[in-house]
């Protein structure tokens, strides 16, 4: 078991290497400027559509759930414990400067967000139920001109994302919640496991109606209260601020040498900062991994590039805002690189509990649990979404369907009573093979995406004037 364990271990090393990163950074960068960075001067006429009244509304266009709802939905499956775990994983690995690095890939995430999310609506169709069905599958299907090489991108696409689902949606997040019930309230895993299951097939039956309901609620009121109590937390450590700030910044860019300023340490820091920020980031807000996309399809719109615009907030809320709080919490407080009790250091989610608690004492600890059983929890059902729209992709069966969504729910029982180390490794592996697809299909499809944002401009324009006039 031990060489399996390493072998998949240095297969997720490769697999989320410099190549990967590189990649899904790049199809970033190069996406923005062909699009002279028009997803960065429409942030705010995007933030306000989100926040306005018709997005929660079916009125305008055709699809099965508001805009609101879709991007809450898809905001379900992406605000998880990689705000909380994640983050901490990030700066402990990387050193405090991954942080920044984060915030980086993030910034170029908003264009590969919106270009995937735009392109879903676009290519997608109407299944036999008459609901909506979308995503990287059906764009590489449709949007191809090369049909045959748009089958098989599709269908490798839609198998790694049906395998990613029951890793990173599942059971990853299972037992990210089991930990937390178990550290803060000495629950067994055993019976989060069973409730974590009974929960999750009773909203996931009902399909997208039902999840994006829950969605709608959920995940508005835990990322307020998330943020709330982190900002608290970051005040009251405000002597610390300044010194958390400077570290972040420097060590971003410039990590102090170790071992008498040997060139290679400096580049190893500098890579790993790198490699671990842009990893987490990309694990937290999933830009580029095609799997917003799939929930963005179901939006009811008028246009795509209206949709696009809304998803693409998906990732500003994800880690410009939540992730940057929580790891200016960790920053802030003091016990970045610290051990506990028996010596060891403090890391991933004890970090952030640790964080947390060093200004808001055992209540501290409580909010991290809270905190990570609602991201989880709405990770879960947000990405039985994506994984049954793949599946449906690549097997139309309605019986197969039902029967995927009971094994789902199940499976997080696995993963609530199971370890770590592997699953995180497997569905890290799954999730950056689900990216290849969706960013070479986005590549390929780079002039349409150029003329769909230059198409709508004037619209941008026009709704901008309206609101800015009242």
């Amino acid at each position: 078991m031990e060489t399996f364990n390493n072998a998949v271990s240095a297969v997720d090393s490769f697999v989320w290497g410099p190549v990967m990163l590189v990649l899904l950074v790049g199809t970033g960068v190069y996406l923005t400027v062909r699009l002279r960075f028009q997803t960065w001067r429409n942030l705010g006429y995007a933030l306000h559509s989100v926040l306005s009244k018709e997005a929660r509304t079916t009125g305008r266009g055709t699809g099965d759930v508001s805009p609101f709802a879709t991007l809450m939905t898809a905001l379900a499956a992406t605000i998880g414990t990689g705000n909380i775990v994640g983050v901490a994983t990030a700066m402990f690995s990387g050193g405090p400067g991954a942080l920044v690095w984060m915030e980086i890939s993030a910034l170029f995430g908003l264009t590969t967000k919106f270009s995937e999310c735009m392109l879903a609506v676009k290519y997608r169709e109407t299944n036999a139920k008459g609901e909506m069905a979308g995503g990287p599958m059906y764009t590489m299907k449709n949007g191809f001109k090369n049909r045959k090489f748009g089958m098989v991108l599709g269908f490798l696409f839609a198998l790694f994302a049906v395998i990613a689902s029951f890793g990173i949606g599942d059971m990853t997040q299972a037992n990210s919640i089991s930990t937390a019930l178990q550290t803060s309230f000495s629950t067994p895993t055993q019976v989060t496991g069973i409730v974590v299951t009974v929960l999750a097939l009773l909203i996931i039956v009902g399909g997208i109606k039902s999840i994006s309901r829950v969605s709608s609620i959920v995940v508005p009121a835990m990322a307020i209260f998330y943020v709330i109590f982190s900002i608290i937390s970051i005040l009251l450590n405000y002597r610390n601020i300044p010194n958390g700030l400077a570290q972040v910044f420097v060590m971003a860019f410039a990590p102090r040498a170790v071992g008498g300023g040997i060139l290679g340490a400096i580049t190893v820091s500098v890579m790993n900062e790198m490699r671990y920020g842009v990893a987490r980031g990309c694990f937290s807000n999933e830009a580029g991994m095609g799997s917003a996309a799939i929930t963005a399809a179901a939006a009811t719109t008028d246009d795509p590039v209206r949709q696009g615009y809304i998803n693409m907030t998906g990732t500003f809320f994800d880690t410009i805002v939540v992730c940057t709080i929580t790891g200016l919490t960790i920053a802030s407080s003091g016990v970045l690189g610290t051990a506990d009790a028996a010596g060891t250091p403090l890391k991933g989610v004890q970090l952030t509990m640790a964080a947390f608690s060093s200004s808001l004492g055992a209540f501290g600890s409580c909010i991290v649990s809270i905190g990570i059983m609602l991201f989880a929890f709405s990770t879960i059902i947000g990405w039985e979404y994506h994984g049954e729209k793949a599946l449906e992709y690549l097997c139309p069966n309605r019986i197969v369907i039902m029967i995927y969504r009971i094994v789902y729910s199940l499976i997080a029982y696995v993963g609530a009573t199971q370890t770590l180390d592997l699953v995180w490794n497997l569905s890290d592996i799954a999730n950056a093979l689900m990216a290849i697809p969706n960013l070479i299909s986005m590549l390929v499809l780079s002039d349409v995406i150029v003329e769909e944002v230059k198409r709508f401009q004037p619209t941008v324009d026009a709704e901008r004037s309206r609101y800015q006039h009242h």
